[in-house]
């Protein structure tokens, strides 16, 4: 069994560089060590926080009184697709492994279906839960599966895609936070050198090419790492913009009695059509935040947002506290609020903290 530390800082866990110590730490390198620990804290009643990458966490400036557990595991099985008549490969990821390492392997493999979400920090355990996207993919499109200890049950268990319930940066996950930890991830992708359909007007742009055509994989791996760089959105220590949980702010998708409101607020603001035939419409975030008065670069003490993307709220010193990005994190919510009567939801999970 893994060792037990006590009093071990969180912030450096954290793509923020933020939150207290732990009262309890452990490193798990393998699923079984991860289910473990995990089933010892529950058996003696003791509060658990799962720890991947750290890159979509905000945690108190207390801490967390709790054990959390480093999900530290690693290893990548290949396999053939048995109903793909060799045009699928089935890539089964442990939940510790870096997520744009195996991003890049697929790329230089020839695996198609996740080029575009590279230069997305965090762990593979991670991907379900928020079910990342980016750039016109989400990895709900190619995961097939998802090995989970399930704590409720004290059961390892197979999840279909149907029962992680996949929408929009959400799963069943985020319903029911912490019954589940993730232990591995399978993804099926198609056995080639060209990209998925360009499905994302930016990325197109910068490519050259129209939407739903395709490129070479390692031109879009190559673009989107460009363009998220342009954003800050790569980790990098010599960039202070990095030092932030990625979007604070999901796109807020709007009921057509809602979008019919803020029209009138704001006639012609961008705004995508949803698909299900609702009349709902997602509206960016960003565009709000802008539009409400904050600037990209704007400061709140030792925060601010970003100066390249105005969803990033960034530590940029690292000398910052927790309660002052939520500080700011409130002000801007509040701000978009009063003027377009749309209420702002964060992306990254709180720990013993609430926005």
């Amino acid at each position: 069994m893994a060792d037990r530390l006590a009093g071990v800082r969180l912030a450096p866990y954290t793509t923020l560089r933020l939150g207290g110590p732990a009262r309890a730490f452990s490193e798990a390198r393998s699923p079984e060590e991860i289910v473990g620990i995990v089933a010892e804290a529950d058996r003696e009643g003791e509060a658990v926080l799962v720890l991947g990458g750290g890159s979509n966490l905000v945690v108190s400036d207390d801490g967390f009184d709790g054990l959390a557990v480093h999900v530290s595991s690693e290893g990548v099985d290949v396999r053939a697709d048995a109903d793909g008549n060799g045009e699928r490969v089935v890539v089964t990821a442990q939940a510790g492994e870096d997520w744009d390492a195996l991003a890049a392997r697929c790329v230089a493999e020839g695996w198609s279906g996740i080029e575009c979400l590279s230069g997305i920090p965090g762990r593979v355990g991670s991907t379900p839960i928020q079910n990342v996207g980016a750039y016109g993919q989400e990895v709900a499109q190619t995961i097939t599966e998802v090995r989970v200890y399930d704590r409720m049950t004290g059961q390892t268990r197979d999840l279909s895609p149907a029962e992680c319930g996949f929408a929009y940066r959400h799963s069943a996950f985020k319903d029911d936070q912490g019954r589940h930890v993730v232990l591995a991830v399978t993804y099926v992708l198609h056995r080639s050198d060209m990209s998925g359909p360009i499905a994302y007007k930016e990325l197109a742009v910068r490519l050259g090419v129209g939407l739903g055509e395709r490129v070479p994989l390692a031109e879009a791996r190559a673009a989107v790492l460009d363009l998220r760089r342009g954003k800050g959105m790569v980790l990098d220590p010599a960039d202070p913009d990095t030092r932030s949980a990625g979007s604070f702010f999901t796109n807020p998708v709007l009921t057509a009695e809602q979008a019919a409101d803020l029209e009138l607020r704001a006639p012609g603001h961008p705004r995508w059509e949803m698909p299900d035939g609702s009349g709902s419409v997602k509206v960016p975030a960003a565009w709000l935040i802008e539009n409400a008065g904050f600037p990209k670069g704007y400061e709140k003490g030792a925060v601010r947002i970003s100066t390249k993307h105005t969803l990033a709220l960034t530590n940029p010193t690292g000398a910052a506290a927790t309660s002052d990005l939520l500080a700011l994190a409130g002000e801007v919510r509040d701000g978009v609020y009063e003027k377009f009567g749309v209420l702002l939801v964060n992306e990254p999970v709180m720990v013993g903290v609430s926005l």
